[in-house]
């Protein structure tokens, strides 16, 4: 069994530096819920170009749990998700919705209680008549996100780990987060990182 809610306490900062600095989902997304944070395994979505047909059909595959993570081949500002489907998600327990695309109506979606992270905010309104693809590896942010791979999402952006990954990543974060905790302990104490990072040496070395 995954932790995903380890996942989602540990967060994307030190997920993404535990794991070698892998899986960066490497573009701006607006967070529209302030303070919230998600994980769990990616339900993909690659959407025909302005047309979000495969998100009405992707509703019935939403699992508990599932990050929702919406595609289309050129990421553009036209609307994939609004207030209506955000609802039928909600209904699904979906955990987070990813979208590289536009979302509308985001007054509403900031509150109803399924976080969004979206590229692009815009009214514009997409098609419903080409039919893509769902469960399947897309592309976001330079990252290539398999069904099933854990996403991590919070105000920092978002990270993607491999499924078979999972494992070692969380075991990886939670050493990452045990030394920050030590290090944050030494720094209230007085130390300084400069010091405690043998940077001192970098710097005064340089100038001798």
């Amino acid at each position: 069994m995954i932790d995903y809610a380890a996942f989602r306490r540990l967060g994307v900062s030190t997920v993404y530096e535990a794991t070698g600095k892998q899986g960066l989902i490497g573009c701006e997304f607006r967070q529209l819920t302030p303070g919230s944070r998600a994980a769990g395994p990616a339900r993909t979505v690659r959407c025909g170009q302005d047309d979000n047909l495969m998100v009405h059909a992707a509703i019935e595959r939403i699992e508990p749990g599932d990050v929702v993570v919406l595609t289309m081949p050129e990421p553009r500002p036209v609307a994939l998700i609004g207030e209506l489907l955000l609802t039928q998600m909600m209904v699904r327990k979906a955990a987070a919705v990813l979208c590289d695309a536009a979302s509308r109506d985001v007054e509403e979606l900031a509150t109803m209680g399924l976080p969004v992270w979206t590229r692009f905010v815009s009214p514009r309104g997409a098609t419903k008549e080409k039919v893509g693809a769902l469960d399947v590896p897309v592309e976001v942010g330079g990252a290539t996100i398999n069904p099933g791979d854990i996403v991590v999402l919070d105000a920092d952006g978002a990270c993607v780990v491999a499924h078979g990954d999972a494992q070692r990543a969380l075991q990886l974060s939670e050493e990452r987060f045990g030394r920050e905790e030590r290090t944050r302990e030494r720094y209230r104490s007085g130390e300084r990182s400069y010091d405690i990072n043998d940077l001192r040496r970098i710097v005064e070395g340089a100038k001798a």
